[in-house]
């Protein structure tokens, strides 16, 4: 396995333990974590929809608003006049393809790499239903990784819908 392939594995397994986290709540189980240049991980997001009683709370969302925090606070604490908001050489690591919402939220981050485990046959934007990411006629374009650890991402939403079903 080459090097980023053995990242995107290892971050996705951080992504995982979010999105098993929504389970408590009852969200849909999708996580996210925005990782910087470095490495580290800069913000984590789980759905938490129903917790918050909010539809923009998707783990990408989340996990932006976040990165964008910590990285507004760094900027200050080392007397730079960084935004925070820009998430310039950051890596955005998701269970699910993400909506159009979230894909909009990655473009307007400015961040360069999505890596994400199962596509969204109904609703994703990075290339299933739509592909906002690499939209050309946007101002910035991402790189898409998909499919990483696929069969576990995909697993865990439908062993959660299922278990939806039986209870309705």
């Amino acid at each position: 396995m080459a090097s980023a392939e053995k990242k995107h594995h290892a971050w996705m397994g951080l992504a995982l333990a979010e999105a098993r986290r929504a389970l408590v709540t009852e969200d849909v189980p999708i996580g996210a974590v925005v990782i910087g240049p470095d490495g580290v991980v800069l913000g984590s997001g789980r759905n938490q929809r129903e917790e918050l009683g909010d539809p923009t709370a998707h783990a990408e969302v989340l996990a932006i608003r976040e990165a964008a925090e910590r990285l507004r606070q760094l900027a200050l604490l080392d007397g730079g006049s960084g935004d925070g908001w820009r998430l310039a050489d950051c890596t955005l690591v998701v269970t699910l393809e993400p909506c159009a919402m979230c894909a909009g939220a990655i473009v307007l981050a400015r961040i360069p790499r999505v890596v994400f485990g199962a596509w969204d046959e109904k609703a994703g934007a990075a290339g299933s239903v739509f592909d906002v990411l690499r939209e050309r006629r946007l101002n910035h374009w991402v790189e898409v990784y998909p499919g990483v650890r696929e069969a576990e991402c995909a697993e865990l939403l439908r062993e959660f819908f299922a278990g939806h079903r039986t209870r309705l």
